[in-house]
């Protein structure tokens, strides 16, 4: 007797951080529309999750769908080395017109790992060519996170990311604590004491500091001190250092401003961004940086087979304007005013530790690890996509969502706070 679709994933189909082994469930998705997640056997779910941050317009959207249709009917690949289109042209000029004239040297990749890749080799490269080739160590704060790929994962939290599965394969880099100052509040003392002893001891063996500007995101969805920021761009310039800021999560008006930087006034060198950039649609990153130190770099050695996707840059350009062109700021204003609103009953509960919103970002952080598959369960059976990890039940839901389905979203987070779905 032949498999059934289910079965057949089950057996064969490995899905992202889960074994073959033992795998957790999966829910058969029929279609997307709006905010809602339709499921082969027609049960419909809020999606909570914005396909892992990147669906900021919800799903179906007739502009970009007409955007990818059209492009369609002229080419849906071509080869990036030796040939441009006017996708891409359009995209970069997009891209760059929202961002500081600083920033007008634009690499597109294929995925957000792929981005910060390219933004360690551009690091490597500027100091290789300044005659500085001892600079070839990066640092970071732990809780971080900034991809799956080798050299991502070479600056990701050694202790909750996956370094002690590759020790001595991947680059052991320099992790310092994270700052306690939360989002909003001032620089606690002492917050920056552990890097700035480890810069006066090692800055000229080091290529760049790497961050998650605001929000640290799949590392343990923190947000700390914009005073933070302010003082580690200081210690770049003090001490010769690139700065690189990963926006992958955090772009296109995530946190309440277009990009996660702007909450602290201050410019990286080096700028990563992907996901919300096609709005969901098509895998598509880029980085970007300044004139200066790409003339510096040269030629860089780097050059995906899908760069610049003429199908996912015509898509990139259609989110671009449909945002830009959207209330945004009202939405993502309003979003946050729900959830600090309607996530703050869950403070009353023991196994909460804490709450905090940020744009449209909620986090519910709890004492004991939640077990994937029955809270999953849960959710699924109450009309909600949610998507938890290790101790966190957080919400980043796409703009377009109005006011009865987020609270329909925080309710059921809440709700399931009074079962046992927590090990």
């Amino acid at each position: 007797m032949s498999k059934t679709d289910n079965e057949f994933d089950k057996d064969h189909i490995w899905h992202p951080y889960t074994s073959m082994k033992n795998p957790l469930p999966c829910y058969k998705v029929r279609s997307c529309y709006g905010v809602y997640i339709e499921l082969d056997d027609s049960r419909r779910l809020i999606d909570g999750m914005s396909s892992w941050w990147c669906a900021v317009h919800g799903y179906n959207n007739p502009i970009l769908n007409k955007a990818i249709e059209d492009q369609l009917k002229n080419m849906s690949h071509i080869m990036f080395g030796g040939i441009t289109h006017q996708p891409a042209i359009d995209a970069a000029e997009a891209v760059l017109s929202l961002l500081p004239d600083d920033f007008d040297s634009l690499f597109f990749a294929d995925s957000g790992s792929v981005a910060v890749e390219v933004s360690l080799k551009m690091a490597l490269q500027y100091w290789q060519n300044s005659d500085k080739k001892e600079k070839t160590e990066f640092i970071t704060i732990r809780r971080g996170y900034h991809g799956d790929t080798t050299g991502a994962m070479s600056v990701t939290d050694p202790d909750n990311g996956m370094h002690h599965l590759f020790k001595g394969i991947i680059p052991e880099h320099n992790f310092v604590s994270r700052p306690r100052s939360r989002f909003g509040e001032p620089l606690q003392e002492g917050d920056t004491e552990e890097l700035e002893i480890l810069l006066e001891e090692k800055h000229e063996k080091v290529a760049a500091i790497i961050l998650e500007p605001i929000v640290q995101g799949a590392g343990g969805m923190w947000f700390y001190s914009t005073e933070y920021l302010v003082k580690v761009k200081e210690l770049c310039e003090k001490y010769n250092i690139l700065l690189i800021f990963d926006e992958i999560a955090t772009g296109f008006g995530r946190t309440g401003k277009l990009f996660a930087f702007e909450h602290a006034g201050i410019i990286p060198d080096i700028l990563c961004i992907g996901k919300a950039l096609t709005g969901g649609y098509m895998t598509l990153s880029a980085t970007i940086t300044k004139r200066q130190i790409a003339e510096q770099i040269g030629t860089l050695m780097h050059g995906p087979t899908f760069m610049a996707n003429p199908l996912a840059t015509a898509v990139a350009t259609a989110s671009i304007n449909l945002l830009m062109n959207s209330n945004w700021q009202e939405r993502v204003q309003n979003i946050e005013l729900i959830l600090k609103e309607h996530l703050a009953p869950a403070r009353e509960s023991e196994l909460v530790r804490d709450v905090r919103v940020i744009g449209a970002i909620g986090v519910v952080e709890t004492t004991r690890s939640v077990n994937v598959e029955k809270i999953q369960e849960f959710f699924v059976n109450n009309g909600v996509w949610i998507r938890p990890f290790g101790t966190l039940l957080y919400i980043m839901p796409p703009f377009i969502i109005n006011s009865s389905e987020l609270i329909t979203l925080c309710n059921i987070l809440i709700e399931s706070l009074s079962h046992e779905y927590f090990e």
